[in-house]
């Protein structure tokens, strides 16, 4: 189940809907959209005989502007069938803000498994030259640095469609989210595939009907997630979860494909809302 928790945290990034230009960076094309997206959760298939069956749903809200930043609110409700009647349960809700130039992130993160005690996660990461100071007060207060070169959640996003606007299919970044213990990085590879034009038929969903979203272009992306320390430590290249997706240039995501190595999980979005977006002064 710890495998739930961390993709739960890298579809709460990749769902990101918004993001402000960040020094160094090259900013792709806006205005991004907010908006609130509701996934279902489906077993494709099993590698092996450790899942019968898996069904969940994911919500997510995106806010903000450049001027205020970006909250996301996310929710992903899971139940895993292992056979013989032994069913686990995982509810895991996460709320963030960073600001628009990825130099300020705060989280918090509750994960309950089988109705058992929450565990938590609250912090906050402040990027400082050439290095980030992190300060957990859950699950014990504790102050550490990362290397400055690790970026949060929005601003992945961020560089992922900038590269692909740029035409670039692959894109390597290290990622801090919050997640486990308040202390994991994450070692990414994406890989970008060729633009999806807007008027290319695709199967229909909430996102591709939508008035806001008709003209809007997209790209197939694949993310696969590396335990860094793992990495470093073995040599291990084997991605802890790999993520593919159709990630459209206003950063609303489709068609979720979540690879856990035994068994991959699909995302359908089921319901789609666009949000009224407060201008930035």
């Amino acid at each position: 189940m710890v495998h739930l928790f961390r993709t739960s945290l890298g579809v709460m990034a990749l769902a990101a809907a918004t993001f402000g230009a960040s020094g160094g960076v090259q900013a792709a094309s806006g205005p991004f959209l907010a908006h609130q997206a509701l996934y279902d959760l489906s077993l494709v298939k099993s590698r092996s005989n450790s899942v019968n069956g898996a069904r969940g749903r994911i919500l997510y809200n995106f806010t903000g502007n450049s001027c205020e930043g970006y909250t996301s609110e996310f929710r992903q409700v899971s139940e895993l069938d292992s056979g013989e009647g032994k069913v686990t349960l995982s509810d895991l809700r996460s709320n963030s803000w960073e600001d628009a130039a990825g130099k300020s992130y705060r989280f918090r993160i509750e994960t309950r498994m089988n109705e058992t005690e929450s565990s938590n996660v609250d912090g906050s990461a402040e990027r400082d030259g050439d290095h980030i100071n992190v300060k957990l007060k859950l699950p014990a207060p504790k102050n550490f640095t990362l290397d400055g070169k690790i970026v949060f959640p929005t601003e992945q996003i961020q560089r992922i469609i900038a590269a692909a606007e740029d035409g670039k299919s692959l894109l390597e970044l290290s990622v801090y989210d919050g997640s486990d213990d308040g202390q994991k990085v994450y070692n990414t590879l994406t890989v970008i595939g060729q633009p999806i034009p807007a008027d290319r038929a695709t199967s229909s969903d909430p996102s591709t009907t939508d008035e806001h979203m008709k003209s809007i272009k997209r790209w197939p992306v694949t993310v696969s997630y590396f335990d860094r320390d793992v990495q470093q430590k073995e040599g291990e290249q084997t991605p802890v979860y790999a993520m593919s997706f159709e990630l459209y240039e206003n950063g609303v995501s489709r068609q979720l494909v979540l690879d856990y190595n035994d068994f991959v999980i699909s995302g359908a979005l089921g319901k789609f809302d666009v949000k009224d977006s407060k201008p930035c002064n």
